[in-house]
């Protein structure tokens, strides 16, 4: 058989070195609802990631949705509010290698311009409370990499990494 016979391998390609394999991340959406110098924080219940630690309303992008869909869903599902995608404003990305499963996930952090609704705890289930927190006095069992991007955010920066080696 040639080269011919299998249009699928041309010729000229060679076999892919390792690590040059496209990346695949996982892609977080937080949201930063900010007022008076305080961020919104829930603590998680019953999760499987960081149980009992305070966080930012958050998920994952979901397959087929695009990014501002993904946290307008997400605001909807935990807070019970309704955001115009257009309302969002990104304020920070964070690049994070998780040190628990060594999975590349990109953190998008949000600040909703306006909202319909009021805030409330839709799910009881997987949030224990919700709290306003100031943003000089976090509390000490927050999520690390959350504490991060909101010292970030404090200070103007758009984008952070975390976990990776120096």
């Amino acid at each position: 058989m040639t080269q011919l016979d299998h249009p699928s391998r041309p010729a000229d390609r060679e076999p892919r070195k390792p690590g040059t394999d496209p990346l695949t991340l996982v892609v977080g959406v937080h949201l930063v609802l900010l007022d008076d110098g305080t961020v919104l924080l829930g603590r998680r219940r019953n999760t499987s990631y960081a149980n009992g630690l305070w966080h930012l309303p958050a998920g994952h992008m979901e397959r087929g949705e695009p990014i501002t869909r993904s946290m307008t869903r997400e605001a909807e599902e935990e807070l019970g509010i309704t955001i115009a995608e257009n309302d969002l404003e990104l304020v920070h990305t964070l690049h994070h290698l998780d040190a628990d499963d060594g999975r590349s996930r990109l953190q998008l952090f949000f600040h909703a311009a306006r909202y319909e609704g009021r805030v409330r705890n839709a799910e009881p289930h997987k949030c224990e409370e919700l709290r306003r927190w100031p943003l000089d006095r976090l509390p000490a069992d927050i999520v690390p990499y959350t504490a991060h991007a909101l010292g970030e955010i404090a200070c103007g920066n758009p984008l952070s990494t975390v976990g990776w080696p120096a």
